[in-house]
């Protein structure tokens, strides 16, 4: 009688994924549960969900303002949804972490969505006249890749790649440039745009659009959302993550600063 053949070993130890599913913060699990929600609304025939929410050009007016913050939940089918979710979970859990879980609503639903919406729409049909439209959450995923390599190069200016030294805010258009060749059908210039938009918030020169610290804390204790909702990351929680102060070993000596991560019409997606 044959001996059974032993499974190979599986790439990934389960054990390890559910624990870092289980520990996600509220804002992210939320925006993941948005992402599937709305894929599984575009599995029925009756209403196009990619049609109404989708970032479409010559459809923007007073009246689809919506499609400003729709496009970035929105995808045009499982593979699409399941890797752009996979790309922004561990960029998005770290910015909630760090910033808060109302920090990160009111920046995500606001200007890191509208921003590089707007942008988008000013270079499509102004300048290049043209009515493609875009949808995908990689949206996020760039602009927080280009916010991460703006702190990066503060610290590490440059990375070598044989002998030559390439400047690390140059990363992520680096990737850009690299998806837009090997996977069809991705918007080159959304993804620009959210760069772009990431370089500026990297900068500093968004922080405008960042709710005051007084005020979070004062709907905090009114609401007392700590004590309400699992998983919420508080203001007083964000200095230097959920998991306390990491270990520095930087001579800079500059005080507060945390240990720099590195890290349609036809109709295009943002993001494989």
């Amino acid at each position: 009688m044959a001996t059974p053949t032993a499974l190979p070993p599986l790439p990934f130890n389960p054990g390890r994924v559910r624990s870092y599913l289980v520990r996600l913060p509220l804002f992210t699990r939320l925006v993941l549960l948005v992402i599937l929600a709305f894929w599984l609304l575009e599995l029925q025939t009756i209403w196009s969900v990619v049609e109404w929410g989708a970032l479409i050009p010559n459809e923007i007016n007073l009246g689809t303002m919506y499609r400003l913050n729709t496009y970035p939940i929105i995808h045009t089918g499982f593979f699409h949804a399941f890797l752009n979710a996979l790309a922004l979970t561990p960029l998005l859990e770290r910015f909630e972490a760090e910033h808060g879980t109302l920090t990160a609503i009111a920046l995500f639903i606001g200007p890191l969505s509208t921003l590089p919406a707007g942008l988008y729409i000013l270079i499509e049909k102004v300048i290049l006249h043209g009515n493609t439209s875009v949808l995908g959450s990689s949206v996020w995923v760039f602009l927080l890749l280009g916010s991460e390599a703006i702190r990066t190069f503060k610290s590490n200016p440059y990375f070598s790649l044989g002998p030559y030294k390439i400047p690390t805010w140059t990363s992520p258009l680096l990737a850009c440039v690299v998806l837009s060749i090997l996977v069809s059908n991705v918007s080159f210039l959304g993804h620009l745009c959210a760069i772009l938009v990431g370089y500026l918030f990297g900068l500093g020169y968004l922080k405008v659009f960042v709710p005051p610290e007084k005020v979070l804390r004062w709907i905090e204790g009114k609401l007392n959302l700590l004590g309400r909702l699992p998983h919420y990351v508080s203001v007083d929680q964000k200095t230097y993550g959920r998991y306390g102060v990491l270990p520095s070993n930087s001579a800079s000596g500059t005080s507060g600063n945390q240990v720099p991560m590195s890290f349609l019409g036809n109709s295009q997606r943002l993001g494989a």
